[in-house]
């Protein structure tokens, strides 16, 4: 009788699947822990609901015999994979495993990979990745980079299907970073987590620039200064728990609606909203009291919250249902339009216009941000795409007013002339080609170079009666511009409305293969 047959078929699968389990011993998940990271199993356990992950592959090993790693074949290979429930509901994963071969990319664990994200468009599920790793498993050589390029194309292919997340863990260089940079939304952890396509290293060689990792690609330069971050955590805990919150407004694919929970009324009574907005016009004021005395709770889940602060972008609900908020912030740069704002601002309209999430738009914006830095770096091409976002979008579009709307600003900023269905502004709104000083300047030089002394006097005046016939919202709501003019306590009550109204909106855009956003 063979050896083979005195095996307990029972007790080797256990055997297997805790060799599995272990990953690279305890020696380097201790290490991983005094690093302040979890390991990719504790982190997929903190991810799911509990009891409800289902691993895929855990037993398969890379096929590579060169370089002396033939006799390291380690289950799973480094990374972990499966799917399991978040809120009840269903969510793909995958998670790198640092502690077998640095978490690097083999051609093995770059089929896990991809195996999970088809799953998670045939199944029409969110798919979340959790990155800690390497870069390419250089043994492997072409093949891991062949994998690379297997898991972009299903980044684009899902991209606008399923909702992609990645979390940045641990390192995350060279051709690695262009995954993440493809999903919709990127968590970083600060301190233990950083993304570059040239490490520090070779930044000195090529350009004498000394750059420490963190400088270069941590979790704060991504989140405030380049904008390829959107959700920067102090743990691997707390930045779980943010992925576990943003799932919670995404639907699972985009022929799905994004899930409706129990109405909850706002923190603020909402006359407290009738005395934020200043009298004086160039007073600034902060948008997010506004946002958070008119949605559920109080609620607003910020995204990008430390880039372009002069335009807030994120999630919030009205009435339990989930909707995209994008607000021009006066506090900030007086809530103007510039590179940054209108890029961050389109990527988030179309991401919600994808995913069937409706669009609240509050507008206060003097314009665009004048300036030669602004016009060499294509503000032109930049704000475009702003413009292209809300004009292409589909999803129910509401616009709230609330002070300054002037020049081709007004337009971007989801105007009724784009397709938006209702328009609504505060009694404090000023629509006009330019503000009231602006404009008096270029209508009354003349006369009020003849004024002589009594030029600031005639000029106020003039300032005065220009607010009063052309720079106000009834100009507007009488040419239908504009749907109502309403107190700010009444905001609320008129998005629900609007948001029941429409929930059944059918609109659709001319057949074509796709548009051509100035990119």
């Amino acid at each position: 009788m063979s050896s083979r047959s005195t095996i307990d078929p029972r007790a080797e699968l256990q055997r297997r699947l805790e060799a599995a389990r272990a990953g690279g011993g305890e020696e380097r998940k201790k290490r991983q822990h005094e690093a302040g990271k979890l390991t990719a199993h504790e982190r997929v356990d903190r991810l799911l609901d509990a009891g409800s992950f289902v691993e895929l592959d855990a037993l398969v090993t890379h096929r590579c015999n060169d370089f002396g790693i033939d006799d390291q074949r380690i289950p799973g290979d480094g990374v972990v994979c499966g799917y399991g429930a978040v809120d009840g509901r269903l969510v793909y994963v995958f998670a790198q495993d640092f502690t077998v071969f640095g978490g690097t990319l083999s051609e093995t664990n770059a089929r896990k990979i991809c195996k999970v994200m088809d799953l998670a468009v045939e199944n029409g599920a969110p798919v979340v990745g959790l990155n800690d790793s390497g870069g390419a498993r250089i043994q492997e050589g072409v093949a891991s980079l062949g994998g690379y390029a297997d898991i972009f194309l299903r980044n684009t292919l899902a991209s606008g299907v399923v909702p992609q997340i990645s979390a940045i863990m641990g390192p995350c260089a060279g051709g690695a970073v262009y995954s993440p940079a493809i999903t919709d939304f990127v968590f970083m952890v600060e301190d233990t987590s950083y993304m570059f396509v040239t490490g520090p290293d070779v930044v000195k060689t090529v350009t004498q620039e000394s750059v420490t990792m963190e400088e270069l690609g941590g979790a704060r330069t991504h989140a405030a200064r380049s904008g390829v971050c959107h959700f920067s955590s102090p743990t691997d805990a707390s930045c779980i728990l943010a992925i576990r919150d943003l799932l919670s407004y995404l639907p699972g694919n985009n022929l799905a609606d994004p899930p409706r929970r129990s109405a909850a009324p706002p923190l603020a009574d909402p006359h407290t909203l009738d005395e934020l907005i200043p009298a004086d016009p160039n007073k600034p004021y902060d948008i997010k009291k506004l946002i958070r005395g008119i949605v559920d709770e109080g609620k607003l889940l910020e995204v990008h919250a430390d880039f372009a602060k002069n335009l807030v972008i994120g999630f919030a609900r009205v009435d339990g249902r989930p909707v995209g908020v994008v607000a021009n912030q006066p506090n900030y740069l007086a809530g103007v339009l510039d590179i940054d704002a209108s890029v961050k601002g389109a990527r988030f309209v179309r991401f919600c216009d994808a995913f069937n999430i409706p669009l609240v738009t509050f507008e206060d914006v003097p314009g665009f941000l004048p300036g030669t830095q602004q016009e060499y770096g294509g503000i032109i091409r930049h704000g475009a795409k702003l413009l292209y976002a809300f004009a292409e979008a589909t999803v129910p579009k509401i616009t709230v007013i609330t002070r300054k709307a002037y020049g081709g600003a007004y337009c971007v900023m989801a105007s009724k002339h784009i397709r938006t269905d209702l328009n609504l502004a505060y009694p404090t709104a000023e629509i006009a080609v330019m503000g009231p000083e602006g404009a008096v300047n270029i209508l009354y030089r003349r006369e009020l170079a003849k004024a002589g002394e009594g030029a600031e006097a005639l000029r106020a005046e003039r300032v005065a009666e220009y607010r009063e016939k052309f720079s106000n919202p009834y100009v507007a709501a009488e040419r239908g511009f504009v749907d109502a003019v309403i107190p700010p306590s009444e905001t609320r009550e008129q998005i629900v409305r609007a948001l029941a109204q429409l929930s059944a909106k059918r609109a659709t855009n001319p057949p074509k293969k796709h548009g051509n956003i100035p990119l």
